[in-house]
């Protein structure tokens, strides 16, 4: 299946081929810290904790105390999780696989 995004552009392309060939996590590191500010890697790393979560079945409030995400942020990632382009499930996918195999 090909997916067509409605964001799609060049400039995007390029984004994504780079973020495509970093192999290690002090890649990722360097390139995201380089790249981002440190709030925005913080806020993608706190929707992935709330995607995992959700997905997992644990409600808004204990998500909330426990990632001190607003519910605004996860009614957010739950609309995504439900409605979205499926980016969540293909990530939370890969990672129950890895989990099921002792490392995430």
């Amino acid at each position: 299946m090909t997916y067509s995004s409605k964001y799609a552009n060049k400039d995007i392309d390029d984004l994504f081929d780079a973020v495509l060939k970093l192999q290690t996590r002090e890649e990722c590191y360097r390139f995201f810290e380089d790249l981002c500010t440190v709030k925005e890697v913080q806020d993608m790393a706190q929707r992935l904790r709330v995607a995992v979560m959700l997905d997992q079945k644990v409600s808004y409030h204990l998500i909330s105390a426990e990632t001190h995400a607003s519910t605004a942020t996860i009614s957010r990632v739950n609309k995504a999780l439900i409605y979205g382009a499926d980016g969540y499930r293909l990530i939370l996918d890969k990672i129950n696989s890895k989990s099921n195999e002792g490392a995430i």
